[in-house]
């Protein structure tokens, strides 16, 4: 029996003892306000129904917005969605060619014509030049970036559409590097530039094209394409939309007669953006109708965001260019 009274005199009260540094009760009920102690059990039921209304309050709130947000996104989806799809018929429906010239050198080419083509009408032509990373010889390569065949889904303006296939060891212009990037050098043309000429010349011969709705577009070494052939044939473009590209600006008075719509990706670390801001300028003190979209942040893909423009196509189609007696 002393033992056992002196074990109950070493044990300390439970409710005096605090934890280390923390100043906490360890009693249940010790620091707790009266209206808990005494209205325990209801103030648990209490704070149990409403933490459960709580979550199921915040939970409906959520359902809510998101259903707000995919009613609102809907449209806009729907369009993409309608736009892919349009892109995939057309890339489907595209005729695989080759042109051969006078001396048997030879360009493949993907040949688009509007659903239900009338040779008695006039259609607009549009050529569109790829970039590097697709030449070849496959007639397939040219068509990877599909983005650029919105322009021939607009129903209210069916169109020729010609897309020609760089050689693998060919440039659609003249290119150099320099320490500040890629440059154009304009200079002397290509064989595949020389054969892209030739192609159109066909095409206008063999299908009814408007002389005054010619329009070229081209991404990264299209981009510069885009620049060289209207240099090449400033009378023959009523507008033009290269991305991410660059030229001779020093012979921008030469092009100022074709309205450009230019595009570049802020941080593009393959093309700098430099090269499109200074063709700009030069075309604008050249008298030329020009546009430039810069996508901050956006590295060398900007055609991505370009050939999505809301406005592109219409701007594109507005453009007529009155011909030469």
């Amino acid at each position: 029996m002393e033992l056992d009274k002196d074990r109950a005199a070493r044990v300390e009260p439970v409710r005096s003892r605090q934890l280390p540094d923390q100043g906490l009760p360890l009693s249940r009920n010790e620091g707790l306000p009266l209206s808990r102690v005494f209205l325990g059990p209801a103030y648990r039921r209490f704070s149990v129904y409403f933490s459960v209304h709580a979550r199921k309050e915040f939970v409906m709130r959520g359902l809510t917005v998101a259903a707000l947000v995919v009613v609102l996104a809907l449209p806009q989806f729907a369009r993409g969605e309608d736009a892919a799809g349009r892109r995939r018929m057309i890339k489907e429906r595209m005729e695989k060619r080759v042109f051969t010239n006078a001396d048997g050198e030879t360009l493949p080419y993907r040949l688009h014509l509007p659903e239900g083509y009338d040779p008695a009408k006039k259609y607009p032509l549009i050529l569109f030049l790829h970039g590097a990373g697709e030449r070849g010889d496959d007639n397939e390569a040219q068509l990877r970036n599909d983005e650029f065949l919105n322009l021939a889904a607009v129903p209210d303006h069916p169109v020729i559409l010609v897309a020609p296939q760089c050689p693998r060891d060919q440039w659609w212009s003249a290119i150099r590097r320099t320490p500040n990037g890629l440059e154009a050098q304009l200079a002397e043309g290509g064989l595949a530039m020389k054969l892209t000429i030739q192609l159109l010349d066909a095409v206008q011969k063999e299908f009814s094209v408007d002389p005054a709705r010619r329009y070229v577009t081209g991404l990264s070494m299209g981009g510069f394409g885009t620049f060289d052939l209207v240099l090449r044939r400033p009378k023959d473009f009523a507008a033009a939309v290269p991305i991410c590209g660059g030229g001779d600006e020093s012979r921008a008075a030469e092009m100022k007669e074709t309205a450009f719509w230019v595009f570049h990706g802020g941080a593009d670390p393959v093309v700098p953006p430099a090269l499109s801001q200074r063709m700009v300028e030069a075309l604008k003190k050249a008298g030329a109708e020009v546009r430039y979209t810069e996508y901050p942040g956006v590295g060398h893909n900007s055609w991505r965001w370009a050939y999505h423009e809301p406005e592109l196509a219409a701007w594109l189609f507005s453009h007529a260019r009155s011909q030469d007696p």
